[in-house]
């Protein structure tokens, strides 16, 4: 028996300066990295997507083999260059050490 229901998604992935977000009709039994796949986003994103990268559906973590439902939206995750408590730290750090205008 061959099942013809299909599903839309939504695939979306940033770099700092260039964003994409696409809408691909996928099979109802389609996992998150086919999804991806079918897309085209790996071809479309100039180097291709990183190979640590991480995956969400709606904001939450998933694993590629994630089953999808119509109207999920996929989010790559590109790795971070910087720790988040680190920047905060080294911010705060530099603020502090900043010299004070001088009064007069």
């Amino acid at each position: 028996m061959h099942d013809d229901s299909w599903i839309r998604v939504e695939v979306s992935y940033a770099l700092p300066d260039q964003q994409w977000l696409l809408t691909v009709n996928v099979p109802d039994n389609c996992r998150l990295g086919e999804a991806i796949a079918r897309s085209g986003l790996p071809e479309k994103v100039p180097g291709g997507l990183p190979e640590d990268c991480r995956y969400g559906i709606w904001s939450k973590l998933s694993k590629a083999d994630a089953p999808l439902q119509d109207g999920d939206r996929i989010e790559i995750y590109r790795p971070l260059i910087a720790d988040p408590k680190e920047a905060r730290r080294l911010r705060a750090k530099q603020k502090t050490e900043a010299p004070k205008p001088k009064a007069g």
